[in-house]
């Protein structure tokens, strides 16, 4: 599972395929939901902004189409982020952002803590076990272990993002 791909391969056009989709679906579902970024969880894409972050989704799609594993995980975690930004989407778009962005705050702000933190915890650890079986049961074979691992990457990112952002709105309330 550790073997490259040569650059220019037909191998190494498939994963960079694979990846332009996967890193194109995450970057159409975020433009889609939150145009201006105000939405974004992820500080790092927040700051680069859509030229930036494309520049820098090209540069990982041109470097790790030459290494399967990753490339599978990064398609796989892409793929699940773009349709989990696409669930609410459209609540996003018919409030606008900064509607929604308030709504969100003021949900969170009416809610238990110790109940949205259950909710979060079991809930991506339903996603992180499907994950997890994949790994268990691939046998080391490169497409099932790697997507299990996007998925346990995936549930990982929704932890970690969720509870910054929980975090902040928590603060920001007092």
């Amino acid at each position: 599972m550790e073997e490259f791909v040569p650059l220019g391969s037909s191998y190494y056009f498939v994963f960079l395929a694979l990846l332009a989709f996967g890193r194109g679906m995450d970057f159409l579902s975020t433009w889609i939901a939150t145009p201006n970024l105000v939405l974004e969880a992820n500080p790092l894409a927040k700051k680069l902004g859509w030229r930036g972050g494309a520049v820098l989704n090209g540069v990982i799609c041109l470097t790790f189409a030459t290494w399967p594993l990753p490339a599978i995980v990064i398609v796989t975690t892409s793929l699940l982020v773009a349709a989990r930004n696409l669930q609410n989407a459209w609540l996003m778009r018919s409030l606008g952002e900064e509607s929604y962005r308030l709504w969100i705050v003021q949900r969170i702000g009416e809610t238990s803590l110790p109940l949205y933190l259950f909710c979060l915890a079991l809930q991506t650890a339903l996603i992180a076990s499907i994950g997890l079986a994949l790994v268990y049961f691939s046998q080391s074979h490169l497409v099932p272990f790697a997507v299990g691992m996007g998925i346990i990457t995936y549930a990982a990112a929704v932890t970690f993002y969720t509870l910054v952002s929980v975090w902040r709105i928590r603060r920001s309330l007092g």
